[in-house]
């Protein structure tokens, strides 16, 4: 049977929530200036704090991770990421484990971080320790999610995607689709990303779900890139 996902986008960032046989997984928690409104979509959507049983990071950038430690205090769900991004989170240094300098940030994407990290950025990151980590090929079946964990660097070190039994493809900040599906605007290594696109070439991989940006099929990807 197919899990249901429900997409909440804030500040142009994507949080999935599924729905599983025992509850809920929540992947990737968005802006913590988002806090209140997506804390009230998931109770739109019927999960109270008592039935999230996993935070899932794609990785450890603010904006994906920015309410993993506050829906954990409401929830007592485990948080789950990758050990190469955890000092991200626990540091709240956002170059820690990246290259001196990037293989790929266009000059127009910086101009635009700069003016979103200064209207969107919280004066405050909630720094935590994740509760467990997640291994390549590791199955999620312990929480009723029927996926797997696949370890795709490029990003960022410890970036992860999330591949459900049915195809579907959680890619954090891999793949984007702000005007086309292509590699994300910010690529730390680019030969990683490039092997963890062709990596995932080699899976079932039906629907992307992005990090930015609309879901689209893998096959307009492959095509296109």
């Amino acid at each position: 049977m197919p899990q249901e996902v429900k997409t909440i986008t804030y500040g142009s960032v994507n949080c999935y929530l599924v729905r599983t046989n025992t509850g809920f997984v929540l992947i990737d928690t968005g802006l913590p200036n988002k806090r209140i409104a997506i804390e009230k979509e998931l109770e739109n959507a019927g999960c109270k704090p008592g039935d999230l049983n996993l935070i899932l990071l794609t990785h450890g950038d603010y904006d994906h991770a920015g309410n993993a430690a506050y829906l954990r205090n409401k929830s007592a769900a485990k948080i789950a990421m990758h050990a190469d991004d955890s000092g991200r989170v626990e540091r709240a240094d956002w170059n820690w484990n990246l290259k001196a300098k990037p293989d790929r940030f266009p000059i127009m994407f910086r101009i635009m971080g700069r003016i979103v990290a200064f209207y969107s950025r919280p004066k405050k990151f909630d720094t935590f320790k994740p509760d467990t980590y997640v291994e390549d090929g590791q199955s999620l079946s312990e929480y009723s999610f029927e996926a797997k964990v696949y370890h795709l660097p490029g990003h960022t070190r410890g970036s992860i995607g999330i591949l459900t039994n049915g195809g579907d493809l959680f890619c954090g900040d891999l793949m984007d689709n702000l005007r086309k599906p292509g590699l994300e605007f910010f690529i730390d290594d680019l030969a990683a990303a490039n092997a963890s696109v062709e990596k995932l070439k080699k899976l079932k991989v039906d629907t992307v779900y992005p990090g930015h940006g609309k879901p689209f099929p893998m096959e307009l990807f492959t095509r296109n890139n």
